[in-house]
């Protein structure tokens, strides 16, 4: 059974870690040690056990563990008597994350409702024309959608930030 879930995980780091790679333009090695990270959780991930799972020398892993530490994608904690690092993923770079999707999100609304507003201000003067109008239901129901998930979205944040999540 440990073997399954072990190939099982190695494939989840594989298929996030080419997410990742692809979302933050991380390095391959970068985006495997982040996902390799996330796929362990809490417990933390030694520098020891990415150098052997991730089949990476020590100056890789370590050159791409102090980079992820730069951008604040990870931290690490110690143990009291053991001299090892355990590295997270930092809780603030999910928050971040977020935020960037909210922003995106709001700034894709307000140019729907520019598109729409234009739109139905073309509607009234084509009336006058007798030209056909412009179908206003993919922006109300886009706008919709936007709102809904961006409401969905800070509410995961909130928790987040407080901590009712053990990241």
């Amino acid at each position: 059974m440990e073997n399954k879930i072990c190939k099982q995980k190695m494939g989840l780091v594989e298929k996030l870690g080419v997410h990742i790679e692809k979302r933050e333009q991380l390095a391959p090695v970068a985006a495997r040690i982040l996902s390799y990270i996330i796929l362990t959780g809490k417990k933390g991930s030694t520098f020891e056990d990415m150098v052997t799972i991730l089949c990476a020398s020590k100056s890789t892993i370590s050159t791409h563990l102090n980079h992820l530490q730069d951008l604040n994608k990870i931290e690490y904690f110690t143990k009291t008597g053991d001299r090892k690092k355990y590295f997270v993923i930092n809780k603030g770079m999910i928050v971040h994350h977020i935020d960037s999707v909210i922003n995106e999100w709001k700034a894709v609304r307000e140019l729907h409702l520019e598109i729409k507003k234009y739109k139905e201000d073309m509607n009234i003067k084509n009336k006058e024309n007798g030209v056909e109008d412009f179908d206003l239901n993919f922006h109300n129901d886009y706008i919709k959608f936007l709102d809904e998930a961006t409401t969905s979205i800070e509410e995961l944040r909130i928790k987040i930030v407080d901590s009712q999540f053990k990241i």
